[in-house]
């Protein structure tokens, strides 16, 4: 029996294939990095090569959800923006119901649910993406989630999902520090994410959550921070040593 065509089939070891599938699309798709500081959330993610001809703003991998909850993805295009519609729906009548702004664990717990829904359900096949929720508390103090296409979320300091996102999350483990201040946090992310991609402006975006909203950080302002960054020549140097 082939247990890969049904999505409610579980396989002899007790895995859902298309799951299992789906979390294999993530893995696929471009890194995507989060990083929680004291007040803000800094959200990097790995561009690919956009043509020449292409409007670069109908790409972006970090998209806003609300005036102070925004989502960076890993995965399918167009299994994200059908869940970013619909969450948008979603909060647009939270706050008409409740007069009051979503919190960034509800719009994970909201997002999880949905994705959950399509593993057990036939006639469906789980959403391909895997996504990073920065926002804020009740309380107001940043928060940074993550959602798998199984449906679970879970809460972190600091993440990577994506291509190659073991590198980065193994920078992120040794260097990441409790109230790191906005420009700290920033410095973070990019550092994270020039471990598998060039010090480029056209090779990554970054957004920085604040209890203000979300901005993204500029071209002009990102390159002499690359510049900064940018240690390629050191490693380099060091392997050429170390053989």
């Amino acid at each position: 029996m082939s247990y890969d065509r049904a999505i409610t089939v579980f396989s002899p070891d007790g895995q859902l294939l298309q799951v299992e599938y789906a979390n294999e699309a993530v893995k696929k798709g471009n890194c995507t990095i989060g990083v929680r500081g004291k007040d803000c959330i800094v959200l990097a993610v790995n561009k690919k090569a956009v043509p020449m001809l292409q409007d670069p703003r109908t790409v972006r991998k970090i998209l806003r959800l609300d005036d102070r909850i925004s989502l960076a993805f890993a995965g399918l295009n167009a299994d994200a923006r059908v869940l970013v519609n619909r969450t948008r729906t979603e909060l647009q009548s939270y706050r008409l119901n409740y007069e009051d702004r979503p919190t960034a664990e509800y719009v994970a717990r909201f997002i999880a649910r949905t994705q959950q829904k399509y593993t057990h359900r036939g006639g469906m096949r789980p959403f391909g993406i895997g996504t990073l929720i920065a926002g804020f508390s009740a309380d107001r103090k940043p928060e940074l989630y993550q959602t798998d296409p199984n449906g679970t979320y879970t809460g972190w300091k600091a993440a990577a999902i994506g291509e190659n996102f073991k590198t980065p999350m193994d920078h992120l483990e040794k260097k990441w520090e409790e109230n790191m201040t906005e420009d700290q946090t920033k410095r973070l992310a990019i550092k994270a994410l020039l471990e598998i991609c060039e010090a480029n402006v056209a090779n990554m975006d970054v957004m920085v959550i604040r209890e203000t909203g979300g901005v993204f950080i500029t071209d002009a302002e990102l390159e002499p921070l690359l510049k900064e960054l940018d240690d390629t020549e050191e490693r380099k140097a060091k392997l050429n040593r170390e053989k």
